[in-house]
């Protein structure tokens, strides 16, 4: 009786996982290398990422990619908003919805571009929100940040690492 009840809860544990909201990349492995093509030193294109799990409620969906790591603080390297809770993911450097500033003041993806010396951690970082922002004009990062506040219901977290 007692292994039946282990059993049901490991099921039960798997059956769970399989709503959660997730993100994963073809081209990156959770905690892996982020290959060259999608960084600074490649094609600086975004790479493949895919999701799951989008909670039912959601009304729209925001994807930050941030490294922690950098020198003068957590540097942006990609905002995007009130993209379709039904999106199931994105190509090589097209997203839906709606753009946000970079760190670096551009509404696009920046690959990773790490001065030499340690790997840096960039946190691809999907939140499923219960509002669409409707922010005007083209807002940084800190401007999604405060209006999801309140509005998130999950969020899931896909890390590369790159060095140089």
């Amino acid at each position: 009786m007692v292994s039946l009840l282990i059993s049901w809860n490991s099921t039960a544990d798997v059956f769970a996982d399989a709503f959660k909201l997730q993100i994963t990349s073809p081209a990156i492995s959770g905690g892996g290398k982020i290959p060259t093509q999608f960084t600074c030193d490649g094609e600086n294109k975004s790479p493949p990422l895919a999701w799951t799990g989008v909670p039912s409620d959601a009304k729209s969906l925001a994807l930050l990619v941030e490294d922690p790591d950098a020198p003068s603080g957590t540097f942006v390297h990609w905002v995007a908003y009130d993209i379709s809770p039904s999106s199931t993911g994105i190509k090589p450097d097209n997203v839906e919805g709606k753009k946000g500033l970079n760190s670096a003041g551009k509404a696009a993806y920046m690959g990773p571009c790490p001065p030499p010396g340690a790997p840096h951690k960039y946190h691809f970082r999907l939140y499923a929100l219960d509002t669409n922002l409707k922010l005007d004009g083209v807002p940084d990062a800190r401007a999604v940040h405060a209006a999801m506040q309140g509005n998130i219901i999950e969020s899931a977290d896909l890390v590369g690492i790159f060095g140089r």
